[in-house]
């Protein structure tokens, strides 16, 4: 299991003790300093059935390459939605937690985390 975390991340804690009470076997990836290719946030989102709009930080200086607030959600937009963190990486909303063989979640609560390690247990 990966879990992506940024450094002044402020859910970084909240889902590492949970891994840590359950004695959950994990690597860090600090995604701002090991950047995802697009090819790995593609692979992400079809492993998750989320969409980059779900992953997206839009609060971010960053985020105005993306265009307004309330970006259109549409699949014209999902490339370029999935480029733009590959360029701007603190666009990515984590924590967020991948599993060997296959899933993944993003792990911004107590439940998700439960949610994350429940998937990997039954390898579903």
């Amino acid at each position: 299991m990966e879990i992506w975390i940024g450094p002044a991340c402020s859910k970084r804690r909240g889902a590492l003790a949970p891994l840590d009470a359950e004695g959950a076997e994990y690597t860090v990836r600090r995604h701002l300093d090991e950047v995802p290719t697009e090819q790995e946030l593609r692979e992400l989102l079809d492993r998750s059935g989320l969409e980059p709009w779900d992953i997206a930080r839009g609060g971010e200086p960053d985020a105005e390459e993306l265009g307004p607030a309330a970006p259109a959600r549409e699949p014209a937009e999902r490339g370029r939605r999935i480029a733009a963190p590959v360029r701007r990486p603190r666009l990515i909303r984590r924590p967020i937690i991948t599993a060997d063989h296959g899933s993944a979640v993003v792990a911004r609560s107590d439940g998700a985390v439960r949610e994350a390690l429940a998937r990997i247990r039954g390898g579903a």
